[in-house]
């Protein structure tokens, strides 16, 4: 099925993935963007094999391998205790490791392709709503509405107000910076490195590579913290909050030294959500407007790329809209299942208040999981490809060019 007119509400990385691979099916396809000027917004991010894929589709893997840094690792001690060692090594595969990458990055990609694509971008246009009309679909604003569509996408994550509220907020987010690299600091630029006391805290450095308008390779830091305790971060003072880091992970200290202002730090909240029914008339949710988690196995971005994946292709043979949106639906079911459930087991785990938890990874978990065939089902999961995404839509993982 061709020559749909489709109206893409988001222009972050999910919405523009869907443009463009919609655009390329042959179907007229609009954007639409709160802000006056689409921006990317956070720090650092996992490119994963199933995202990478999809990113091959669109011609943009050996770019996101430019901008981005390659991961092959991913390193975790509590005190002197290793409890966290995945080695995408363990898959034998030449195409495993991950890309961490600025969402500036990322993003910059897909907006150029866009923008290259001609596909018309309407920003200061804050989505209120939708209104089926028959069999097509408008989109309300602020200041009115659009011409109807035949197929909204929602791509406004997970706060869309194109979905009824569901599921709940998590009660630990995280501070992220992103800052130049330490060099001879001892951090290894291919290993995602975590320390963690308990499950209350938990600090990150990620190579994201050098992201567009700098010169300089770059980390993201993370601090895990709960929401209810960031009033109480501020009030602290960012000289105690430094101390506390450097006596948990003496190593950041070349980090630390970088941030002199709050300001430099921005606060994400994260929520667990799954739409029942990610699919009505005239309208289909993908990325987080459909399912939103913690980012503990990494894979936001990358069930938003194979979402974007799984509606162009679920409307290509299709007889019609309502047709193709359920295939497309049904293309992704058993992955993002799959994925929500391990993620909402694993999060108390190296995020919570927990006392237990952490001393059984810390004991038992961290030692066992060093042995086969944990080795591989831990590089399966961090890598995305349990459940076997890729096979059901048509892709494959791509050797870099």
């Amino acid at each position: 099925m061709r020559g749909l007119d489709i109206a893409i509400a988001g222009c972050g990385p999910c919405g523009m993935a869907a443009a463009l691979l919609l655009h390329r099916a042959g179907h007229q396809v609009t954007l639409f963007e709160r802000f006056e000027a689409p921006r990317p917004v956070g720090s650092g991010l996992m490119i994963q094999p199933t995202g990478m894929a999809v990113l091959a589709e669109l011609g943009l893997r050996d770019e996101a391998i430019r901008y981005g840094a390659r991961i092959d690792r991913l390193f975790g001690k509590a005190g002197k205790r290793v409890v966290l060692d995945v080695r995408y090594s363990a898959l034998r595969r030449r195409t495993a490791f991950g890309i961490g990458i600025h969402r500036a990055g990322l993003f910059a990609m897909l907006h150029d392709s866009v923008l290259r694509s001609g596909i018309p971008v309407h920003t200061g246009h804050e989505v209120t709503g939708s209104t089926l009309l028959g069999t097509r679909r408008s989109l309300c604003f602020d200041g009115g509405t659009t011409g109807s569509f035949d197929l909204v996408v929602d791509a406004l994550g997970t706060r869309t107000p194109l979905a009824r509220s569901t599921g709940r907020s998590l009660a630990y987010g995280a501070l992220w910076a992103s800052l130049d690299w330490p060099m001879e600091c001892g951090f290894d630029c291919r290993t995602l490195e975590q320390r963690y006391d308990r499950a209350s805290i938990m600090a990150g450095v990620l190579p994201i590579g050098t992201p567009p308008g700098t010169t300089t390779a770059q980390a993201a830091f993370f601090w895990s913290l709960r929401a209810d305790r960031l009033e109480d971060w501020h009030d602290e003072g960012l000289s105690m909050w430094k101390d506390r880091v450097a006596a948990l992970w003496p190593a950041c200290a070349p980090l630390l030294d970088q941030i002199c202002d709050p300001a430099q730090l921005t606060f994400a909240r994260y929520f667990h959500r799954t739409l029942t029914r990610p699919a009505e008339p005239a309208l289909i949710h993908i990325g987080d407007a459909w399912h939103s988690a913690s980012p503990q196995l990494g894979q936001g971005a990358n069930m938003a790329l194979l979402d974007a994946w799984a509606l162009a292709r679920g409307l290509e043979d299709a007889g019609d809209v309502e047709e193709g949106i359920w295939r497309a639906v049904a293309l992704r079911r058993r992955h993002v299942r799959v994925y929500q459930w391990l993620t909402a087991l694993f999060t108390p785990v190296y995020q919570s208040d927990s006392l237990l938890l952490p001393m059984i990874r810390d004991r038992l978990v961290g030692p066992l999981s060093k042995l086969w065939p944990a080795t591989v089902i831990q590089a399966a999961m961090v890598s995305g490809l349990v459940a076997d995404p890729l096979g059901p839509l048509g892709l494959r993982e791509n050797e870099p060019g």
